[in-house]
C-alpha cells in the first residue's frame, strides 16, 4: 500500500503557495481583497515663481520622496524650458533650464500621491557623527547649561532628543530665550543634538489639507537612532508624524535653487481625491513595472475572455463538492459548469427557462429520430442541427414579442446541449423518466449553485486579481478526490437503523 504522505505534502504546498502569493499580491501591490474599495489620493501642485534677469536660468526643485506616499503620476508645465529629473544620493530633483530668462516666470510641478501606510523612516546606513557646534561667547554658557540638564535626564540618544525638544518647544527659559534670538527652533535643536554627537537633520514638510492654496513648507527635524529616523517638531516640542504630513525634502538641502533669477518662491496647492482602489493599484503597478506577469497587460478583449475562463475552476470546485461529498447526480460530469457560464450571460431565470424549453423540445424531436435507426454520429449531428434550429426559433420569437432577455439564449453551448439531449434520451429508454428527472434536476441544481458562486462579485474579483487562489482550488479538488466515505445523500439509506 502506497503512503499518502507525499500526496498530503503536495496538497499542503499547493495550498500554502496559493494563499501566500495572494496575500503577497494584496500587501505588496496593494490590490484590494474586496471589490469596490476606495482609496484617498492627494493631487499637489507646486508653483515656482521668480523674476528672470535676462540671462541663462536654471531652477532646481526638490521632489517628494516620502515612504508614507507613493507617486502615482507626475508631470510638469514649463513652456520653453528644458527639463531633467535626477535621482541620486541627494534625493530626487527637477531641474529646469533655459538659455535666456526675462521677466516673471512661473513653473509648475504636479504630482498625485497615494498613501502607503508606511510611516516609519527606516535607514540602515548610519550617518556620520556631526561636528560639535561653535557657540558665540554670549550663548555658550546658556547652551551648555541646557545640554547638561537634558543629558542628565536621558538614558539614550533618543531620550536626550525628547528632553531637548520638550525644552526648546515648551515654556521658554531665559537661556532658551537667549539662544532663540539668534537661532530658529529647528536649527537650535539640531545644534544642541550635535553637541553630544547625535545625528539629526532639518527636513521640509507639507501639511496636507483638502482644497488649500498658497501653502508653504514647514520645518521638522529628523533624529537618527538605531536604524530609524524619528520626527520632531521643534516649534511646539512634539514628537512623531502628524496626520497627513508629507515630507517633501529629507536630505537637509534647500528645496528651491534658482540661478539667473531673483525673488524666487514656491507655493503649494492640494486637493484630496477618492479613486477606486483596484484601478489605483493597477496604475501604480504600471508605473513601477509591476504588470510584467499580470493579466492586466493583456488587451481588453483578452482580459474579458480570461475573466470568464478563470471562473471555471470555481464551477469545477462546486461540481466536485456536490457530487463527491453531497452525492448529487448530474447528466454529464462538467456539463453544469458550462450551463452555469451560460447563466452568467443570460441571468438565472432566463437561463433556466431557456434550458428547459430547449431540452424539452430536443427530447421530443430526439424520440422521433430514434425510430429512424440512424448511426450514432448521424443522430448526434442531427440533434446538433435541431438544437441550433430551436435556439434560432426561440430567439426570433423573443424578438417578435419584445422579450429582450430571450435573445441571450444564444450563449448556451450548443454541442453540450446536444449531448445532454442524447444522454437523457438514452437514459429515458434504459432507466425510465424518473432517472431522467433525477439527473436532469440534479444538473440544474448544481448549475444553479455553481452560477451563484461564479456570479458573486467578490469571487470574480479574487479569481482574476489573485491568481494564486487557483492553486488553493487545485489543492481542495485533489483533497476531495481522496474522499472514499459515504455521500451525505446516501445516509438516508441508514435512517431505519437509527430508529432501532
Amino acid at each position: 500500500m502506497h503512503s499518502r504522505k507525499p500526496f498530503y505534502i503536495l496538497v499542503f504546498l499547493l495550498f500554502v503557495a496559493g494563499l501566500a502569493s495572494s496575500i503577497y499580491r494584496g500587501i505588496e501591490h496593494r490590490v484590494p481583497f474586496l471589490p469596490g474599495q476606495q482609496v484617498e489620493t492627494w493631487a499637489i501642485d507646486a508653483k515656482v515663481s521668480f523674476a528672470g534677469q535676462g540671462e541663462a536660468g536654471e531652477v532646481s526643485l526638490a521632489l517628494p520622496q516620502d515612504p508614507a506616499y507613493e507617486v502615482l503620476m507626475e508631470h510638469t508645465t514649463s513652456p520653453g524650458y528644458g527639463l531633467s529629473i535626477i535621482d541620486d544620493e541627494l534625493g530626487r530633483r527637477a531641474i529646469w533650464s533655459k538659455r535666456q530668462v526675462s521677466g516673471q516666470q512661473d513653473l509648475y510641478y504636479k504630482v498625485t500621491l497615494v498613501p502607503t501606510g508606511q510611516t516609519r523612516l527606516v535607514d540602515d546606513d548610519e550617518p556620520a557623527a556631526p561636528e560639535a557646534p561653535v557657540w558665540a561667547a554670549t550663548e555658550k554658557a546658556a547652551a551648555e547649561e541646557i545640554i547638561d540638564q537634558a543629558w542628565a535626564q536621558s538614558g539614550s540618544n533618543l531620550s536626550y532628543a525628547r528632553q531637548l525638544v520638550r525644552l526648546v518647544g515648551g515654556d521658554k527659559s531665559q537661556n532658551l530665550a537667549l539662544l532663540l534670538t539668534a537661532n530658529r527652533p529647528a536649527k537650535l535643536f539640531i545644534n544642541l543634538l550635535a553637541a553630544k554627537g547625535v545625528p539629526a537633520r532639518e527636513v521640509s514638510a507639507l501639511r496636507l489639507e483638502d482644497q488649500r492654496r498658497r501653502q508653504q513648507l514647514v520645518s521638522f527635524v529628523e533624529v537618527y537612532d538605531k536604524g530609524e529616523w524619528h520626527l520632531f517638531d521643534a516649534s511646539n516640542g512634539k514628537e512623531g508624524r502628524p496626520e497627513n504630513l508629507l515630507l517633501w525634502e529629507r536630505q537637509g538641502k534647500s528645496v528651491l535653487d534658482v540661478i539667473g533669477g531673483s525673488n524666487s518662491q514656491v507655493n503649494f496647492s492640494m486637493l484630496m481625491e477618492t479613486r477606486p482602489a483596484l484601478s489605483t493599484s493597477i496604475d501604480m503597478m504600471e508605473v513601477g513595472q509591476g504588470l510584467d506577469f499580470s493579466l492586466y497587460q493583456l488587451p481588453l478583449e483578452e482580459q474579458s475572455l480570461f475573466k470568464g475562463i478563470l471562473l471555471i475552476p470555481i464551477g469545477v470546485l462546486m461540481v466536485v463538492f456536490l457530487r463527491v461529498i453531497i452525492g448529487i447526480k448530474t447528466s454529464g460530469t462538467f456539463m453544469p459548469v458550462l450551463i452555469a457560464l451560460a447563466f452568467i450571460q443570460t441571468t438565472l431565470v432566463t437561463g433556466l427557462v431557456g434550458f428547459l424549453l430547449i431540452v424539452s423540445c430536443g427530447l421530443m424531436i430526439r424520440s422521433y429520430l430514434s425510430h429512424l435507426n440512424l448511426l450514432l454520429i448521424s443522430r448526434i449531428s442531427a440533434v446538433i442541427i435541431v438544437v441550433i434550429g430551436i435556439i434560432g426559433i426561440f430567439t426570433l420569437l423573443s424578438y417578435k414579442f419584445g422579450l429582450s432577455e430571450g435573445l441571450t439564449i444564444t450563449f448556451f453551448p450548443m454541442i453540450i446541449l446536444a449531448w445532454t439531449i442524447e444522454r437523457m434520451s438514452i437514459l429515458w429508454e434504459e432507466e425510465g423518466a424518473k432517472e431522467v428527472v433525477l439527473q436532469g434536476g440534479g444538473s440544474l441544481l448544481v448549475a444553479t449553485l455553481a452560477y451563484l458562486a461564479m456570479s458573486a462579485t467578490w469571487v470574480q474579483h479574487w479569481v482574476f486579481n489573485f491568481l494564486g487562489i487557483h492553486l488553493v482550488i487545485l489543492a481542495l479538488v485533489m483533497l476531495m478526490g481522496q474522499y472514499t466515505g459515504y455521500r451525505l445523500l446516501e445516509l438516508k439509506r441508514f435512517k431505519p437503523l437509527a430508529g432501532e
